[in-house]
């Protein structure tokens, strides 16, 4: 595990980035007009010290050691899993029975706090060359995909945000690849064009666990406290970078 030194291009998403840069005039975007270099104007911590997304220089980290990760309910099929149309991004939400939500504790964490999924949600790009927020070695990837979550020390996310890792996010690279489709994300990709309005949702038939959304069972990754990566770009997150990336084929991007 690394602690850095320092505080896809999918077709059928890219329709959503067009909508999103439409609907969103009145809140943020990513335009020249309501761009990031302006959300401190509105925000003021999005001009803060600590704010993501950073590039991973791998000469600037530190290799550490912590105890394993803890995954619990990672594997549990959820109720439901309804895909949303945000405005400036595809947010994923899933529906459990009380008590077996994915739960995550261990690794750069601290010690005895337990962290459960809110929500996951996906940043790309306009071809395969950049997507991602993070880079490592200044090199982005096609997309990337966020897993948010809370500490249970908080009753709900907003009371989480701004503490004192309150809030963590799993983030997990994509990569393009000729080989076979991403049997995960089938069904997936198939309903974004049915959410190209904003507020528009579509629940999947068939609801898959978290894992499948992910990468394998990773040991390798990259942890530094940095911020949300939107509007109101609050501090005193906990990044958890994935070196080992989701494969997704030609078809899917």
């Amino acid at each position: 595990m690394w602690k850095l030194r320092f505080g896809m291009a999918w077709k059928a998403v890219m329709l959503l980035l067009v909508c999103a840069a439409v609907t969103s005039a009145a809140d943020f975007g990513y335009g020249v007009q309501r761009g990031p270099g302006t959300w401190a104007r509105d925000y003021e911590q999005c001009n803060g010290k600590h704010q993501s997304p950073i590039n991973i220089n791998k000469m600037a980290v530190i290799k550490m050691e912590y105890p394993k990760m803890n995954y619990y309910n990672f594997d549990l099929r959820p109720k439901s899993v309804t895909l949303t149309n945000n405005g400036h991004t595809v947010l994923v939400t899933m529906n459990f029975t009380e008590g077996k939500e994915p739960r995550l504790s261990g690794g750069p964490l601290k010690i005895d706090a337990v962290y459960q999924f809110e929500q996951f949600h996906f940043h790309w790009g306009e071809n395969d060359t950049l997507g991602s927020e993070d880079m490592i070695n200044n090199q982005r990837y096609p997309a990337e995909l966020h897993v948010v979550m809370r500490s249970l020390k908080y009753p709900d996310f907003a009371s989480a945000l701004d503490q004192e890792q309150g809030v963590v996010v799993l983030a997990f690279f994509f990569k393009v690849v000729e080989r076979p489709l991403n049997p995960y994300y089938g069904e997936f990709v198939e309903m974004l064009s049915g959410i190209r309005g904003k507020d528009s949702s579509k629940n999947l038939v068939e609801p898959l666990p978290l894992w499948k959304f992910l990468s394998t069972y990773s040991t390798r990754y990259y942890s530094y406290i940095g911020s949300l990566t939107t509007p109101p770009c609050s501090e005193e997150v906990l990044w958890i970078d994935y070196q080992d990336a989701i494969y997704i084929s030609e078809y899917q991007r």
